[in-house]
């Protein structure tokens, strides 16, 4: 079970299931004349309990199990359907049944509390999932990753940090050439002198990124594979629905792709991808 998978809608929709399991024991109906007052898990009302509340309460659980289960299980078809699209179709039953239970009426009973705010609640949970996947605010993780996200790259354009700034010294492996014999870095001199003297050869800085690419954060509609980068099928990682991850690179129709723990790898399948 992957519970940082769960989002912002997802949280939701738990808290409206919650909300409508605490108003069925709420008046649904009463009769002040004869002092008749019963809520949704009375025997006089039955078809209320399985239409209304148990197929929310229940729908609301399969989404979630859907979000967070294996992506064997979550998409096995069960009767043509995933779980989250059974999940999805017993909510909206819910909504329905809630609806014609409210303007149905009963006789001269009276519509109780319980009856408008688990209608309120149903409603509540069927627009957090039509909205989710389709705002990405709910879309952020409920559960925020416990690692510090990536910082996206520095844009085109960008001052870079000269080496020397800050008082350090660039260091030996990225480009520059290790201590020099009597103790002198490369193409670094006396603080007074710095201005007028310069080394003979500046070393060839690291190929600079692609001036056309633009990083930016995503969000993927299912579960995807991350590959690695040196074109084996070897996963590296795999992305999941509600968290956001950064591009870094393209090549093709294909993105280059980091976790927020710092992973890396090529996203192969870039189709239906939300742009953050």
């Amino acid at each position: 079970m992957n519970y940082r998978s769960l989002n912002r809608g997802d949280g939701g929709v738990i808290a409206a299931a919650v909300l409508l399991f605490v108003f069925s024991f709420l008046k649904f109906y009463s009769a002040s004349n004869l002092g008749i007052s019963s809520n949704a898990w009375s025997t006089d009302w039955f078809p209320v309990l399985p239409s209304v509340v148990l197929a929310g309460i229940i729908g609301a659980a399969l989404i979630v199990v859907g979000r967070i289960a294996k992506p064997e299980i979550a998409g096995r078809e069960f009767l043509g359907l995933r779980l989250s699209q059974w999940g999805t179709a017993l909510t909206v039953t819910a909504l329905w049944a809630s609806l014609w239970t409210l303007i149905g009426g009963k006789g001269n009973l009276d519509i109780g509390a319980g009856q408008i705010l688990s209608f309120l609640a149903v409603l509540i949970m069927v627009s957090l999932v039509v909205a989710t996947p389709l705002v990405p605010a709910l879309q952020a993780p409920l559960i925020p990753e416990k690692t510090d996200s990536p910082t996206p790259p520095q844009q085109p354009g960008q001052q870079q940090p000269q080496p020397g700034a800050y008082g350090q010294h660039p260091q030996p492996g990225y480009g520059y050439p290790g201590p020099q014999p009597g103790g002198q870095q490369p193409g670094y001199a006396a603080p007074t002198q710095h201005m007028q003297q310069q080394p003979a050869q500046q070393p060839a800085p690291p190929a600079a990124p692609d001036p056309n690419f633009q990083p930016f954060w995503f969000a993927v509609p299912v579960q995807r594979p991350l590959y690695a980068e040196d074109g084996s099928q070897n996963t590296v990682a795999e992305l999941t629905p509600g968290t956001w991850y950064l591009a870094v690179g393209q090549s093709g129709q294909e993105l280059v792709a980091q976790t927020q723990d710092g992973r890396r790898g090529v996203l192969k399948d870039t189709s239906n991808i939300q742009r953050g």
